[in-house]
């Protein structure tokens, strides 16, 4: 079997890569194939209003210091009396609603990105803790949960039988 020249491979490559990329009618067609497929991916109004819409997730910190687990979450917006934090079999679970008020008289929105209505947010989490031991604030739009961590300074053997 003969083998090919290196050099035609890298510029068969190249074609095929350049022909993918442009199609047949040029650089002008990407574009608008681009824009095309960012509009199909936008919502629909009706998407919008649906009602079964699935609860929005949380963005959340979890780090620990020597003696405590803190959990951070941004919740501004959030009324404290609309958070409802729990604990169970180690994970924590942060439930709330992001009211935006009502709008009056808006006709079509030509970008939203706030995220308004429900979510929720279920963590295990990473270290033991005392379920007890716990202490939840909300400041600034900060919601900070801090655990009292169980110490485990002994290794406890286990005999083998």
């Amino acid at each position: 079997m003969a083998r090919k020249n290196r050099d035609d491979d890298l510029m068969l490559e190249e074609d095929e890569l350049t022909a993918a990329f442009l199609g047949d009618d040029g650089p002008d067609d990407l574009v608008v194939e681009e824009e095309t497929q960012l509009q199909q991916n936008q919502p629909t109004q009706d998407e919008w209003d649906d009602e079964d819409v699935v609860p929005g997730q949380l963005a959340v910190d979890v780090y620990e210091t020597r003696e405590k687990l803190i959990v951070k979450a941004r919740t501004a917006g959030v009324n404290r009396n609309e958070l409802d934090v729990s604990i169970a079999d180690n994970q924590l679970t942060i439930r709330g609603t992001l009211s935006a008020g009502v709008e009056e008289g808006v006709e079509n929105y030509f970008l939203q990105e706030c995220y308004w209505g429900e979510f929720s947010r279920t963590i295990a989490l990473p270290v033991p803790v005392k379920e007890d031991e716990v202490e939840a604030n909300l400041k600034d739009g900060v919601l900070t949960i801090t655990f009292t961590k169980v110490k485990q300074d002994t290794i406890k053997k286990i005999e083998v039988l």
